[in-house]
């Protein structure tokens, strides 16, 4: 896994110290820290790489990552990386999985407005969302969207309904246990 510390590594644990409450939350995270194949580094194509390499039999990455490696024709490599890798969906049986968004918002005096909430409709749109979905292999938000075939892929997720603002206010929390547990020092520390 990356750094535990890696943004989108504490918007997982928020989630759980949000689902599990904290102390839940850091027995949890003590027992991936125990399962640890190595020092957590490297990016979510390391991660694919580890596995590939026979170095871990799981990781934790995002899967839009997955696509960007099975449709890369610069470093063919890569394709053999997620081709070693097959997606799971944690928790699908009961609350959904972590889902990490992107997103947009306008500055409160942005300069031209009119044109910023022009492009932010756009990117809302299902044309929009089924050509980003395309080519950076995410799942549109909008109901409908074409999902690229690589994605569908994957299989069907069932995102976490848990509001943004729960996972928000659990990070300074999560990124505090990330440290108490000592996750980034690796499995024999």
């Amino acid at each position: 896994m990356r750094s535990g510390q890696h943004n989108y590594n504490i918007a997982l644990f928020a989630s759980m110290i949000a689902h599990l409450g904290e102390e839940k939350a850091e027995e949890w995270m003590k027992g991936l820290k125990a399962n640890l194949a190595r020092k957590p580094s490297g990016n979510d194509r390391a991660q694919a790489q580890a596995i590939y390499a026979g170095e871990c039999d799981l990781g934790i990455g995002n899967t839009y990552y997955v696509g960007l490696m099975i449709n890369n024709e610069k470093e063919p490599e890569q394709k053999d990386w997620a081709a070693s890798m097959k997606v799971l969906f944690p928790n699908s049986e009961d609350r959904g999985t972590h889902v990490n968004i992107s997103g947009m918002a306008m500055a409160k005096h942005a300069p031209n407005r009119d044109n910023a909430l022009e492009l932010m409709r756009f990117l809302g749109s299902a044309e929009a969302q089924s050509i980003y979905a395309e080519t950076n292999y995410e799942y549109p938000v909008l109901p409908g969207a074409t999902v690229s075939e690589t994605v569908q892929s994957f299989g069907k997720i069932k995102p976490d309904s848990l509001p943004l603002a729960e996972i928000a206010k659990n990070r300074k929390a999560a990124s505090e246990m990330v440290d108490r547990v000592g996750l980034d020092d690796g499995p024999a520390s």
